[in-house]
C-alpha cells in the first residue's frame, strides 16, 4: 500500500515529519517498509536557471549549430553553442550552466563541464524538453514566455511536484487503513493517546452538496442481496469531459495511478481519499434507465473495458441495465458503458459487494484491479453515500454539470453493528499489561467505537462501519494495543517454556556447519519466496506443479517447482542496484504433486555466483567464477558431511547452458551448471550466472549411513614426491585420478593436479600433466625404497590405464 506524505498530511492536524511519522505507522501495526522520494521531474531542475539568449549566429565550422550570447543571471553572457533549429535572439529559455546534472528522459544523468564543440568552447547548454525531463520532445529548446525572469531558478517557473513516498506493508484485517483518511484515522488515534490531547483527522466537507433537480432519475434493483448489500448511485449531466488539473494528476502519479480523464481520476481519487471505490458509466447506456445487480447465466460473453471478450461464470456478479450486462461488479467496466471524450451525462455508482465474491471473481479472470482490491478485504457499509457526495462535489468543480437526480439508495436489510464486550481481566491477561479503564475508552473513541455501557469489569462497545473484521475482544485488545504502541508490550521477567527435543541434532548440526562455510567464503544467505509466478516455468514442469487456489495476486500463483527462478529474481534484484559481484546460498524447499492429495517437498541446497571472485586491483584483474571453483566449493560441502565427491557426469539441461551433475543409485545429488542467456535475459540479468543446486535430503541420507570414526593423529611425517605425464590433450583429469587410484595403495593419502601445460613441442594434441603424492605410514617410516615401489606401480598404472608417458 503506497501512502502519499504529502497528500496524507492534508487530514493531519498537526505537521509530522516523515521520520517520525514512519515510526508512529510501525508503532500501530502499519509497518512502514520503506520511504521513498518522489519527483515528477527527476532531479527536480536543480541547478537549471531562466536564461535570455542575447546574440545567435552561424557556428563557422558547422552548418547546423548556432554561437549564442545567453544572460542567466550571472556577471557576464555565456557562450553557449546550440544545435536547436528554433533558438533565435530574444528568447526566454532554460539553461543549464557548468556543473549542473541534468537528468534526460532516457539515459544516465549527466553533470555539465565546459567543452569544444567544432573548435569553439561552449559553456552550459540550453535545453530542450527531453533533455531535463520535462517532456519527450527534442524538436527544439523550450521557449518560454517573455515574462520568464531572467537568472530565477527553473524550478520555481516550472513548480515540479515531489513528495515522500510511504510504502507500508499492509496486513490483510486493516482495510480500513486502505486509505489516506483511514491511515490519518490510526495517526490521530496514537497522537490523542500518547500526547494526553484529542486530535481528529480532517475530513473533506460535504456540507455544499446538493440535488439540482431530478430529470435524470434511474432506478436500481438488486436481484442477489448476498452479494450486493447495498447499491447507491446518482445521476450527474451536462459535464466536460478534460484533463484533470495538475493537482490532482500528481497525487494520482505520485502513488503509480496514470491519468486518463478529470471523471476517471476522480473515481480514483475518492477510492485512494476514502476507501471507497466507485464506477461511473456513461448515462447513455443504461438502458431503459435501469440498474439491475444480478448474476448472468454461464458462459455468457462480456467485453470489458481492455477489449477483450471473457466468459462470465454463473458467479459471477454483473451490474446490468434492461438489456445485457454493462460491468463485471467490483472488478472492471465494460467496453461500451464506460466513458469518452463525448459523454455528457453520468451516473456514478458506488456500492457493497461481498469481498469473497469479488476475490473469486478477480482471480477466476485475471483481473487484478485496485477496486477488487480493495472490495476483497471488506468494505466500510456505511461509507457509499458520503463517498458519493465527495466525487459529485469534484466533479462539478472540475467537470462542470449539475446532480440531475436523487441519491439512489438500495439497502434492503440494513445491518446492525457489531456489539463486543471486553472484560478489563481479559485484556490483562492478552496484553500482559494493566490498562486504565479511561485509558481503553478513550483509544477506542478515537478509533470511532461507540461505547454502549461501562461497567466496573467490562466495556459494552459498538464496533465501527470501518471495522468489519472485528467481532471478537480479542479483536479489542489488538485494537488498544497497537494504539497503545506495538513498541510498548511489556517484557516478563520470567517466561515459561516446554522445550523441544529434536530427534536428530546431525541434522541440524551438518546445515549449520556448510552455512557457516559458505559465509566464510563470502556467501550471503537468501531466503525467497516459495509462492511463484507460473510465468517462469515450462508447460512441462507446471504439469507437476502445485497451483494455487486462492492465491494472493495473479502472479503469485503457484509453489515453486525449482529455486532457480526465485533466486534469479533475487540476483536481478541486487545488479539492478549495481552489485555485482553476488554469492548467494539458500536452504529451501521445492513442490510437486501426483494429483489431489499427492504432494511432495523436496529440500534443497542451492548456490547463485555471478560476477568476479574478487575486485580488480593494482595486481591485477577479479579472478572470475568458473566450474573450477564450483567443483571445490562442492567438494568441500560433501567432504563436511563424510563425504567423498563422486563422479561429475555431463548434464544437458533445457535452463542451463553447460552443466555437471553427480548421481548415485539411480538418483540426482547435485546439478551444477552456467544458467542460459535467454532465461537470465528473462530477468533482466546481463552476466554470466553459475547455479548449483543440491539435493539435501538425497545428500543427508548418505551421509546418516557414514560411521565418525576418531582416531590418534599419525606420529610419522608424510612423504610427498611429484610426477610428470604427457597424455593426450582431451583426456579429463579425472581419468588420470582414477587410474592412480586403481594401483590401491593404502598408504597413498592424497593426490593432487597442481599444473598442466601445453605446447606443440609435446607433440600433436598433447599436454603435459604434473602430479603431486602424499604418502604415510602411521606405523613406521617410509623407506626410499617403499615410496620408489608405489611410484613405480602409480607410473605402471598410468601407462596402462590412460597411455601416459612418464617425463623423466
Amino acid at each position: 500500500m503506497t501512502i502519499s506524505y504529502n497528500w496524507l498530511c492534508e487530514y493531519l492536524p498537526v505537521k509530522i515529519e516523515p521520520e517520525r511519522l514512519s515510526r508512529i505507522l510501525t508503532s500501530v501495526g502499519l509497518e512502514v517498509e520503506h520511504i521513498e522520494r518522489y519527483e515528477s521531474v527527476k532531479g527536480g531542475l536543480k541547478g537549471l536557471v531562466i536564461g535570455e539568449v542575447l546574440e545567435c549566429i552561424p557556428h563557422p565550422n558547422a552548418d547546423k549549430l548556432r554561437l549564442t550570447k545567453v544572460n542567466a543571471g550571472g556577471p557576464e553572457p555565456l557562450s553557449i553553442v546550440c544545435g536547436a533549429p528554433n533558438v533565435a535572439a530574444g528568447q526566454k529559455v532554460v539553461v543549464a550552466v557548468p556543473g549542473t546534472t541534468i537528468y534526460p528522459l532516457k539515459g544516465d544523468p549527466i553533470t555539465l563541464k565546459v567543452a569544444k564543440i567544432r573548435g569553439v568552447e561552449s559553456h552550459g547548454m540550453i535545453c530542450a524538453e527531453d533533455e531535463i525531463g520535462l517532456g519527450e520532445s527534442h524538436a527544439g529548446i523550450i521557449v518560454l514566455p517573455s515574462t520568464a525572469k531572467v537568472g530565477s531558478p527553473a524550478a520555481s517557473f516550472f513548480q515540479p511536484y515531489s513528495d515522500q513516498l510511504i510504502e507500508i506493508g499492509l496486513t490483510p484485517n486493516h482495510m480500513d487503513a486502505m486509505s489516506h483518511l483511514g491511515v490519518a484515522r490510526d495517526v490521530c488515534a496514537w497522537l490523542s493517546h500518547h500526547e494526553n490531547k484529542e486530535y481528529r483527522p480532517k475530513q473533506p466537507s460535504l456540507n455544499a452538496f446538493k440535488i439540482d433537480g431530478n430529470s435524470l432519475p434511474v432506478t436500481v434493483s438488486i436481484l442477489n442481496q448476498h452479494s450486493c448489500e447495498r447499491y447507491s448511485g446518482i445521476t450527474i449531466k451536462g459535464i466536460t469531459i478534460k484533463e484533470s488539473p495538475r493537482w490532482m494528476q500528481d497525487k494520482l502519479k505520485a502513488i503509480g495511478i496514470r491519468s486518463i480523464n478529470n471523471i476517471v481520476d476522480i473515481t480514483n481519487f475518492v477510492l485512494h481519499e476514502m476507501g471507497q471505490p466507485l464506477h461511473a458509466f456513461d448515462l447513455e447506456a443504461i438502458k431503459g434507465a435501469k440498474i439491475i445487480v444480478k448474476n448472468l447465466p454461464e458462459g455468457t460473453p462480456f467485453v470489458t473495458l481492455d477489449e477483450k471478450e471473457r466468459k462470465l461464470s454463473a458467479e459471477d456478479l454483473m451490474i446490468c441495465n434492461a438489456e445485457e450486462g454493462m460491468a463485471i461488479a467490483g472488478v472492471f467496466g465494460g467496453l461500451h458503458s464506460g466513458i469518452t471524450g463525448d459523454t455528457k451525462n453520468i451516473f456514478l455508482e458506488s456500492a457493497w459487494f461481498n469481498p469473497t465474491d469479488i476475490r473469486k471473481t478477480s482471480f477466476r479472470h485475471g483481473l487484478r484491479t485496485d477496486a477488487a482490491t480493495h472490495f476483497e478485504k471488506g468494505m466500510d457499509i456505511s461509507g457509499t453515500v458520503n463517498a458519493l457526495k465527495r466525487a459529485a462535489l469534484l466533479i462539478k468543480e472540475l467537470a462542470g454539470g449539475e446532480v440531475a437526480s436523487e441519491i439512489v439508495d438500495a439497502y434492503p436489510d440494513p445491518r446492525n453493528k457489531t456489539q463486543v464486550i471486553l472484560k478489563h481481566h481479559y485484556l490483562k491477561k492478552l496484553s500482559g499489561k494493566n490498562y486504565h479503564p479511561d485509558t481503553v475508552k478513550n483509544i477506542l473513541l478515537s478509533l470511532g467505537f461507540e461505547i454502549i455501557k461501562e461497567g466496573i469489569d467490562a466495556i459494552h462497545v459498538a464496533v465501527p462501519w470501518h471495522k468489519p473484521d472485528i467481532s471478537l475482544p480479542a479483536d479489542i485488545v489488538e485494537e488498544i494495543m497497537r494504539i497503545d504502541g506495538l513498541d510498548n508490550i511489556q517484557i516478563p521477567s520470567v517466561i515459561t517454556i516446554s522445550p523441544s527435543v529434536e530427534n536428530d541434532p546431525t541434522r541440524t548440526a551438518w546445515k549449520t556447519s556448510v552455512a557457516g562455510y559458505l559465509v566464510g567464503q563470502s556467501f550471503n544467505e537468501i531466503l525467497t519466496n516459495s509462492i511463484t509466478n507460473s510465468a517462469y516455468y515450462s508447460d512441462s514442469q507446471l504439469e507437476t506443479a502445485v497451483k494455487m487456489i486462492n492465491n494472493l495476486s495473479a502472479e503469485l500463483n503457484i509453489l515453486r517447482p525449482s529455486l532457480l527462478e526465485t533466486g534469479l529474481e533475487s540476483i536481478s534484484w541486487n545488479l539492478n542496484r549495481k552489485a555485482e559481484m553476488l554469492r548467494f546460498f539458500e536452504f529451501g524447499k521445492s513442490y510437486s504433486t501426483g494429483g489431489v492429495g499427492q504432494y511432495t517437498e523436496t529440500n534443497h541446497l542451492c548456490l547463485y555466483l555471478t560476477g568476479p571472485l574478487s575486485e580488480d586491483s593494482w595486481k591485477g584483474k577479479g579472478k572470475p567464477v568458473d566450474f573450477y571453483y564450483i567443483k571445490g566449493l562442492c567438494a568441500r560441502i560433501f567432504q563436511l558431511l563424510g563425504l567423498d565427491l563422486p563422479e561429475w557426469k555431463p548434464l544437458q539441461h533445457p535452463k542451463m547452458s553447460s552443466g555437471l551433475e553427480i548421481t548415485t543409485e539411480g538418483r540426482t545429488l547435485l546439478e551444477a551448471g552456467s544458467i542460459d542467456p535467454a532465461l537470465l535475459k528473462q530477468f533482466d540479468i546481463r552476466q554470466e550466472l553459475f547455479f548449483v543446486d543440491i539435493r539435501w535430503d538425497a545428500l543427508l541420507e548418505l551421509a546418516s549411513g557414514k560411521n565418525i570414526e576418531f582416531r590418534e593423529l599419525p606420529r610419522q611425517l608424510a612423504v610427498y614426491r611429484d610426477l610428470a605425464m604427457i597424455v593426450d590433450k582431451s583426456l579429463p583429469y579425472e581419468k588420470v585420478e582414477k587410474a592412480i587410484r586403481s594401483a590401491r595403495l593404502d598408504k597413498l593419502q592424497d593426490v593432487k593436479l597442481f599444473d598442466i601445460f601445453e605446447s606443440d613441442k609435446l607433440g600433436a594434441n598433447k599436454k603435459s600433466l604434473a602430479v603431486s603424492f602424499t604418502f604415510l605410514d602411521e606405523e613406521k617410516t617410509l623407506t626410499d625404497k617403499e615410496i620408489d615401489g608405489m611410484v613405480n606401480r602409480i607410473m605402471g598404472a598410468l601407462e596402462k590405464e590412460v597411455q601416459a608417458e612418464i617425463r623423466k
